[in-house]
């Protein structure tokens, strides 16, 4: 029993820092793309005319330090930022690979090294490492699962929106197509910041564990943060088959897990696309984490009741 805090302790250690050598691995990923991806690029935009080449330059190395600044940055907002930016890289090198051909180990290294970077990028443990960036010593966050109904369509839609329309905007007036740029600033531009912020929504998801309880952070389930107190909490546990519990987990794909209470909590409900929020109380409710098991393994190093 003494070597038991011992153990847990390089358990701890080594899970650190696993936590701390995902971002450095994204880093080192999105850094290389220039070297590996540079040359195509600059390919691509060669026949292009020096007004198109000289703005589509700045605009890719522009969006390449933002992201890398982001990278270096644990925080959600660098999040949102990595989660828009790197795929966007990876199309901009995917179409400069169609229009240029060239060696063929040239064209393996950039989508490799492009790819590589956006599944960093929208890894679970990235999500984990940059929630956690601003949050208390004491706390621990982790990142909820995105709704199951906006990967169906609205969340590419979104993305495509806040990516295409500054770049549309930006090339389209380079070309010197002046009315097509002007209609494309005025509509495009609203447009992005308001997709930009949508899609901020989904990286301030989470659950927390705090010295008191269980925190559910979730602005697209409920109006306000709720606190569970540990006192309440019977169970934490993955949800059975067939569970009439409050559903909170936007049909996100993934493990459930049902935390059952004592006695009820008041929440707020948030009820899209319906008239006004809907306010009750509840014993039982489920949510989908990114990493379940990791969210239990917190629950029982904190000594939550887990079953």
């Amino acid at each position: 029993m003494r070597g038991a805090p011992g153990k847990r302790e390089g358990r701890e250690q080594r899970g650190g820092r696993v936590a701390r050598a995902w971002p450095w691995a994204l880093r080192v990923a999105w850094a290389a793309i220039p070297l590996a991806a540079g040359p195509r690029l600059a390919a691509a935009l060669d026949p292009r005319s020096p007004a198109m080449r000289s703005v589509a330059s700045i605009g890719l190395w522009a969006g390449w330090t933002i992201v890398l600044l982001a990278t270096l940055i644990p925080h959600p907002l660098g999040l949102t930022a990595l989660r828009i930016g790197v795929p966007a890289g990876a199309v901009a090198v995917s179409a400069a690979l169609v229009s240029h051909s060239g060696a063929a180990w040239g064209a393996l290294v950039a989508l490799i090294t492009t790819a590589s970077a956006t599944g960093l990028a929208f890894s679970a443990p990235i999500g984990m490492a940059f929630v956690n960036g601003p949050a208390y010593p004491n706390e621990r966050r982790f990142p909820l699962s995105p709704p199951g109904a906006l990967l169906l369509g609205p969340l590419p839609v979104a993305w495509c929106l806040a990516v295409g329309g500054p770049a549309a905007t930006v090339l389209l007036l380079a070309a010197r197509l002046w009315v097509a740029g002007a209609v494309a600033g005025v509509l495009g531009l609203p447009a992005a910041a308001v997709m930009a912020r949508s899609l901020h929504g989904l990286s301030r998801r989470w659950v927390v564990f705090v010295p008191a309880g269980l925190v559910l952070h979730d602005p697209l389930s409920v109006a306000d943060p709720v606190l569970f107190r540990r006192q309440l909490m019977v169970s934490l546990r993955p949800a059975p088959a067939e569970c009439d519990a409050l559903d909170l987990t936007q049909a996100a794909p993934g493990l459930a897990l049902e935390l059952v209470l004592k006695e009820s909590v008041a929440m707020v409900l948030v009820r899209p696309g319906r008239r006004g929020d809907q306010a009750g109380a509840w014993d039982r409710l489920l949510f989908t984490p990114s990493r379940p098991g990791v969210v239990l393994a917190e629950a029982l190093a904190r000594r939550f009741p887990v079953s």
